[in-house]
């Protein structure tokens, strides 16, 4: 169906240029807002009336006669309607809509794919300090990062995964000295014991492996540590690797891995932090004020100039981010996508703004910012804010623990990133219609169980299926079935232009429902071999945009429930 659509709409290109020359450039369908009204819709008389100074109903007429004139109109299409000031309204035959089951099963797993674009981009997210476990916020982002990923290279981008962060600066120092003070035997709670430290019982975990002189290894560095509980350095550096080391651990519950680390302290040691400031300066983009820099952002859009070095001779925290900005362009990632919290907003402005002040070639929207909102979350019916092992709040390992990493996922990626977000625990572990996740999911394994029972009786094949004459695939429930499926290549390139996986799990969700519908609506396994294969193909299709909507969330595709 897919393939017919492409027909169709060269078609209406052809027709549309007959009309007004250049006008086929812009030849589109669109769904109609009722599914009664036809397959689809076509606006494009609307649109030429004006320029052509003609009446947009006959207009419409014009084209109508033009289409159903043409050959691939007339084998796929059953009639086209005018409603309205000039809306056409096709209605395609079943033929049509049936050769999507085959194109779902001659693909496979690269349906909806789209060919290599031969570009790359950069998706940098996660990011977080190494001074505790990750929260679910943390989760929210690699959710979100990972999802986005997947549907980027699903649409043919060369994708590298980055984490970037901060191994110093003061959150670095009070994780080392909060280390330092439970090696040397104080706790939270003690007179001494600072307001600012962190009371976490990991960090007594790390004391305790410092003193054991432990070596911890992560992604991206290894450290032994000497045991002295004098040494704060030492300290500082055994501590960092050992939390980047959770949170891969973390990282791996969850199913995520990344290709680069980045380190916020590896810009001042190679001078790219000091270099960025001076072609700054160099460039007029800086004046002194009250004894320190500043970059003249409002040339830029900001709402007004922002500090960048500071009276005593620190940078502010954007300005390392503008040098690593630099260090993405200068990589060759000429597409970056950032996945931050909501509170890194006003740090858009600021970042885009000294790229454009530096004049090196950078477009004004680089780069690319998906924010999304923290996580509430419940069990219980109460709001849980505390875990034991973090301190002060709920970590991504706690939420999987007590759910499932399908679960986390799918739930995560549920709601538009900007939106607030409660992730109900019980909810998460139900297993019935109520829970989003088992609910899709119980699509998948229902057919594969429809599936196994025609294999086991019959010995069937479904490497088969692709040649079933599917004529019998004729009624309502099948043929919006087999229209939903046909607009999953569309909505995967639509999901991964907005960076938006939600819609993939608002699609995957219908799809399941239309499914359950169809499976209510007629038996599968009839007696009538043709009509049995038929109806197979249809399901095993179903069961194939499944899989692939489902990997691309990072959620499994379970056989059996």
């Amino acid at each position: 169906m897919l393939k017919i659509k492409q027909e169709l709409l060269a078609g209406l290109a052809s027709a549309l240029d007959a009309l007004a020359p250049g006008a086929g450039a812009k030849a589109a369908f669109e769904s109609p807002k009722l599914a009664a009204h036809g397959d689809f819709a076509i606006t494009a008389a609307m649109q030429l009336a004006k320029p052509l100074k003609l009446n947009p109903r006959q207009l419409g007429e014009s084209l109508r006669h033009a289409l159903l004139a043409q050959a691939v109109y007339q084998r796929w299409v059953c009639d086209i309607d005018i409603a309205g000031p000039g809306f056409l309204n096709i209605r395609l035959k079943t033929q049509a809509k049936q050769q999507i089951v085959r194109e779902v099963l001659q693909e496979g797993a690269l349906f909806g794919a789209a060919p290599g674009k031969g570009q790359r981009v950069l998706v940098e997210f996660v990011s977080a300090n190494p001074t505790g476990p990750l929260h679910v916020g943390h989760g929210r982002q690699a959710a979100l990062g990972d999802a986005i990923c997947n549907l980027l290279a699903s649409q043919g981008w060369q994708v590298q995964r980055e984490f970037y962060y901060n191994d110093a600066g003061v959150q670095i120092n009070t994780l080392a000295r909060s280390t330092q003070l439970r090696a040397q035997g104080y706790q939270p709670g003690d007179p001494t014991w600072p307001e600012t430290a962190y009371n976490g019982d990991y960090v007594a975990d790390i004391a305790a492996d410092y003193l054991a002189k432990k070596t911890v290894y992560a992604d991206d560095r290894a450290y032994t540590a000497s045991g002295d509980p004098l040494a704060l350095d030492d300290i500082r550096l055994f501590a960092v690797a050992y939390l980047r080391h959770e949170q891969d651990l973390d990282l791996q519950a969850f199913g995520v891995r990344f290709d680069h680390y980045h380190l916020e302290s590896s810009l001042y040691t190679s001078g790219e932090v000091d270099a960025t400031v001076q072609q700054l300066r160099a460039a007029g983009k800086t004046y002194e004020h009250d004894g320190a820099l500043w970059l003249r952002s409002t040339d830029y859009g900001d709402d007004k100039d922002r500090v960048m070095r500071k009276g005593d001779g620190s940078y502010t925290y954007f300005v390392p981010d503008v040098a690593y900005h630099v260090s993405k362009w200068e990589r060759g990632f000429t597409r970056v996508v950032n996945i931050q919290g909501s509170d890194h907003h006003g740090t858009i402005a600021r970042v885009r703004a000294g790229l454009q002040a530096l004049n090196i070639g950078i477009p004004a929207g680089y780069p690319d910012y998906v924010l999304h909102t923290m996580v509430r979350v419940l069990r219980a019916g109460q709001e849980v804010k505390i875990s034991k092992r973090a301190g002060s709040y709920v970590t991504l390992r706690d939420l999987i623990e007590w759910t499932s990493r399908d679960a986390v996922r799918f739930f995560l990626l549920s709601r538009k990133p900007d939106t607030e977000y409660t992730f109900d625990v019980d909810l998460a572990v139900q297993q019935n219609n109520d829970n989003p996740v088992y609910y899709v999911q119980y699509a998948h394994a229902r057919i594969c169980s429809v599936l196994a029972a025609w294999q086991e009786k019959e010995s069937g094949d479904p490497a088969t299926l692709c040649d079933a004459d599917l004529s019998a695939l004729n009624s309502p429930p099948a043929q919006a079935l087999m229209l939903l499926l046909a607009k999953y290549p569309a909505m995967l390139s639509d999901a991964a232009r907005d960076f938006a996986p939600h819609d993939l799990s608002f699609y995957l969700r219908e799809l399941a429902a239309c499914y359950h519908s169809y499976y209510d609506a007629e038996r599968i396994l009839v007696d009538e071999p043709e009509v049995k294969r038929a109806r197979l193909a249809l399901v095993a299709a179903t069961a194939q945009v499944l899989r692939n909507g489902l990997a691309l969330l990072g959620v499994s595709a379970p056989q059996k429930m």
